[in-house]
Formats: structure tokens, sequence, C-alpha cells
């Protein structure tokens, strides 16, 4: 297990931006409005050396009635008992707070290490006066740094390093399966990981856009190693009037690039609408393994035809990836929850699947037997052969005499006849149509 850095701090003090400058990318939503950072967040970092993952986390309000901010703090206090080591992060240009205060007596009771990094200290050179002050916090040396420059960084991780246990050979993460969870707003996503995670890992609530950023969550079972990402609801653009929002919808789409299967949720109550196959379409073309989950299955009046009329319906409108399995759930009582599991294994073995030139000819000269090439103004399409180039997903080029007479409706059958074959459910196919004379890659 890699060591865990947290940072943590009242809300505004720059802890999205010390993220963000470790992460080396814009992981983090940066803005000056209090409270934009929700959930914990999380990314791989390496110092010299160790790898370790940092945690960013919304800002703590130690006294308050707000009902998102006190979810906030449980967020915060999550991510400290499961650290190693906690980057306690105050603002020089304030100066130490009240808040501050109550921040650092928090962190000396929970036993963790703490190092003291006071940011916003921007002028290079000899240490500015007003960081003596922090030493009141009772946290041993105020390190001061600027997120925003990288000043006084690398001595804030050589502190974190001091606390980190000895390296052991530390386990390759490839076993693990990344699944994105996307959908419009309200669907129940952040509803889906607490019954999977079984703990209040992803804040919930019935206003909408409550999860503003991809949050990473680790979970194992005997099915396998999961990191469930849950996403901000994508709402229309139309209706992205919030600058923040928009930063969502974007680290949604990142999400669904670095996700091995995405999990589409809808609302049973409300069916297909245009906005899911809007967010459903992404994830095809992105070429993600997918899953489309009808959620609030308990809340629908039932008979022995209604799943069967839905999933018709579900059908018709994904009619663009009808490789897609559907499957009803409810995320609120548990049902069916476990048998996702079993799916998500399934459909990202298929996205992975390699197969053998030699077979892949082999149906290929089945297929054309069955159903001749096109012809057109007395010219028939050759096929010579057909190999696959890629996974995740399945990429097979096809050499040919003549890529004009390849009519789409052909690819379309020689698609099914792979698919049939070789039962790839869950995974889009992509197929490149080369004549003869082109490179191969």
């Amino acid at each position: 297990m890699k060591p865990i850095v947290a940072i943590v701090g009242r809300p505004n003090v720059g802890k999205s931006m010390l993220f963000n400058k470790l992460a080396g990318q814009r992981l983090s939503i940066v803005e000056d409005t209090p409270g934009v950072t929700r959930d914990r967040l999380y990314a791989d970092c390496e110092w010299l050396g160790r790898q370790f993952t940092i945690v960013d986390t919304g800002g703590i309000e130690p006294r308050t009635d707000n009902e998102i901010l006190r979810f906030m703090r449980t967020q915060a206090e999550i991510a400290i008992n499961n650290a190693t080591v906690i980057v306690l992060v105050c603002d020089i240009q304030t100066g130490m707070t009240a808040a501050d205060m109550d921040v650092a007596a928090m962190l000396q009771r929970c036993g963790k290490p703490v190092v003291l990094a006071v940011n916003k200290s921007d002028k290079p050179g000899l240490p500015d006066p007003e960081l003596y002050e922090f030493y009141n916090l009772g946290l041993g040396d105020p390190i001061g740094i600027s997120a925003i420059h990288g000043l006084g960084i690398d001595d804030m991780l050589d502190a974190c390093l001091a606390h980190f246990p000895e390296a052991d050979e530390e386990e390759e993460e490839d076993d693990v399966i990344k699944v994105a969870i996307i959908g419009k707003p309200n669907v129940g996503k952040s509803s889906l990981v607490n019954r999977i995670l079984g703990e209040e890992r992803v804040i919930v609530s019935n206003v909408a856009g409550t999860t503003r950023d991809a949050v990473d969550s680790y979970f194992e079972n005997e099915h396998g190693k999961y990191c469930f990402i849950d996403t901000a609801g994508m709402r229309k653009k139309s209706k992205v009037y919030d600058r923040v929002e928009q930063f969502s919808v974007l680290r949604a789409t990142m999400a669904i690039d670095r996700a091995d299967v995405c999990l589409i949720l809808i609302d049973a109550q409300e069916g297909v609408t245009e906005q899911d196959t809007k967010v459903a379409g992404m994830a095809h073309e992105a070429g993600k393994a997918s899953i489309i989950v009808v959620n609030k299955w308990d809340a629908i009046e039932k008979d022995d035809k209604t799943m069967d009329r839905m999933r018709k319906e579900v059908q018709e409108g994904f009619a663009f990836m009808p490789y897609a399995p559907v499957l009803f759930i409810s995320a609120l009582t548990g049902q069916r929850v476990h048998k996702l599991y079993e799916k998500i294994n399934a459909v990202r073995e298929m996205s992975m699947l390699r197969v053998r030139t030699g077979t892949l000819n082999s149906v290929l000269a089945d297929a054309t037997n069955r159903v001749q090439p096109p012809t057109d103004k007395g010219r028939r399409l050759k096929i010579y052969y057909m190999t696959q180039v890629d996974i995740k997903p399945p990429h097979f080029v096809i050499f040919c005499n003549d890529a004009r007479l390849f009519h789409f409706s052909y690819q379309r059958y020689l698609e099914n006849q792979i698919r049939n074959t070789f039962g790839l459910e869950g995974t889009p196919i992509k197929l490149t149509i080369r004549q003869k004379g082109d490179k191969e890659e």
C-alpha cells in the first residue's frame, strides 16, 4: 500500500492549488469561491524515488450549521483517518486564524504526523517574519511554501517523506479495474458508490450538483480490485452556466478517458432521455467497455412484463451501442448491485480480447462465403486479410483492393460476425479499412 498524504485546512488557503502542483496536472477544481472542493480527490505522486498518494479535501469549517460544509468536514476526517501524513495548509496573507487553531487542535487529537505548510509565501530568500506566528499552532516548524510558484514544496515533501514507513516492495496496481460511474445529475451515482463501499465515501445529497470533482474510491472483494470513479452529473451544455460546473463536465470526460469500464446510470422513473444518450455517446466515442445501469428500480410498479418493456425501451434509446448489457438495480436497497462485479469483469475482459490472425481470417472467409462482398459498376470488393492491432477496444484492420467499395453496411455485417463469434459483449469494436499499397502500422 502506498503512503497517503492528506492535504487539509480551512477553506480557501490554497489546498487545491498545492494538490495540482504536486499532481503535475490540473486535477482539482481551483476557484476563488470557498467550498469549491467538496469531496476527497486522489492522485499518485513520486518524490525522491518514493511513490505515494495525495488526497485533496474540502476545507474544514470546525463550527458550522451548513449541511454541505458539515459533509465536507466528515469527508476530511475520513481522509485524515486513512492518511500516513497530514499536511496542514495555512495562509500567510491572512495570518493565523481561530479556524486554523481549531483545525490544528483536531489534528493533534488524531495522533498522526503533521507537516505545517504556510502557503502564499511568495517571496524567495529569507523566511517571511509573519511565518513565526504559526509556531503557536503547536505543530512544529512551519514551512513557507508558494503553491502557485512552487517555492518551498521540496522542503515540505522532504518533511512528509521523513514520516513514511520503510519502503516495501510496492504492489503493482495493474490488476485494479477503473470504473467510471457516469450519468446526468441525480440518477444516484454517489448513492451507488456508497452502497458498494459501505461507507459515506462520497457526499450524497438531493441537491443536484453536489458531486463536482471526479472522486476515486478503491474497493476489493472476492471478484477483484476496483477503483470506482464517481463523476459530476453532466447536464446539457445550455444549462452549464456556472464556471465551476464547466470544470466538472471536463472532469467527468477525463474520468471516462482513464476508465476501463463505464457504468452509464439512468433513472428508471424517467426512462431514457436525450441527455442520457449524449452521456453514453461520450463513453462509446471513447471506445470504452460499458454497462447500462437502470437505477431506482425499486420505485417502479411492476408486473411480469415491466422489465422486458423497459429493456426494449433502453435498447431502442441506446441503439448506437447494442453491445452494452442492461442491468436493473436499486442503489437505495442494494437490489442486484452484487451482479455488477461479474458484469464489470466480463466486459473488461472482452475489451482486452486478443484474437490470432489465423483465427480471424477463418471467420472472415466464412463470413465472405456466406454474404458476398459488394460490387460497384462491375468491380467487386476483394478482401485480402484481417488482423488485430490493438485492444481496449479491440481494433481490427482489414486489407482490401479498394476501400471505396467497402460499403458501411458490409462493415457492420463483418463487425456483427466478429462479435457473435467471439462473444464481444459490452465493448465497442473498431474497424479500419485499408487498401492494397497502404502501409500497415
